[in-house]
């Protein structure tokens, strides 16, 4: 093995050396930069984890305009709740003051079924509607969720648990944000149900007698 005098280049010039200045100079930028990218990289983790969980209420931008959802009874094993907020897509017409966020409160339940469904979205002078479940054969659903501005009727729940954390919930298979407000409960009914809602996701929905058409008048 050569010796360091042996080693010369071809000019017959010792190569410069960088100055140590510099050198300490260089690493320390190379540390920022790793130190400025791990926040992007922890939200980018944060958000693929929250999505696997199913802690995001809606994984799609929202169009923005409300719709109505009632049924006259659901019924539901596996419920949860808990705060959220929606985005709409850039640049949406319909985002208004509002930024394209909407203030949410997601409810999940792993199985429900639902008499007499109705859905309407105002379309600005007349109304798309949806029924389903008018006769013998309810609408049914799996891994249901719903995201709510407004909810009402007369509710009844079965060993409810008010106060958890979001990201503790275990009675629909979907977790929420950590230090989020929220409660769970084995089983949910609610009759006259009235939503007002911006998004809903289903892993199954089944909806017998279905019906779409346009109406002077919504649910």
């Amino acid at each position: 093995m050569a010796s360091s005098s042996d080693v010369t280049s071809s000019s017959g010039d010792t190569p410069e050396q960088p100055e140590s200045g510099s050198v300490r100079r260089g690493r320390v930028r190379a540390r920022r930069a790793a130190v400025m990218a791990v926040p992007a990289t922890l939200v980018a983790a944060g958000l693929a984890v929250l999505t696997a969980e199913g802690a995001l209420g809606v994984q799609f931008a929202i169009s923005g305009m409300p719709f109505t959802v009632t049924a006259t009874e659901l019924n539901g094993t596996g419920f949860e709740q808990f705060g959220g907020l929606d985005e709409m897509a850039p640049g949406s017409p319909n985002e208004g003051d509002s930024g394209g966020q909407v203030l949410i409160v997601t409810s999940a339940i792993k199985n429900a079924t639902l008499t007499k469904l109705c859905q309407s979205v105002d379309l600005g002078g007349t109304n798309l509607l949806i029924t389903a479940g008018s006769g013998a054969e309810k609408v049914t659903a799996s891994d249901l969720t719903t995201d709510s501005t407004e909810l009402s009727g007369d509710a009844a729940f079965n060993n409810i648990e008010i106060g958890n954390d979001a990201s503790t919930l275990t009675k629909a298979g979907v977790k929420g944000p950590i230090g989020v407000f929220s409660q769970q409960a084995d089983t949910v009914r609610i009759a006259n149900l009235r939503q007002t809602n911006y998004a809903t996701t289903a892993g199954v929905f089944k909806l017998p007698g279905l019906k779409l058409r346009f109406s002077g008048s919504g649910c």
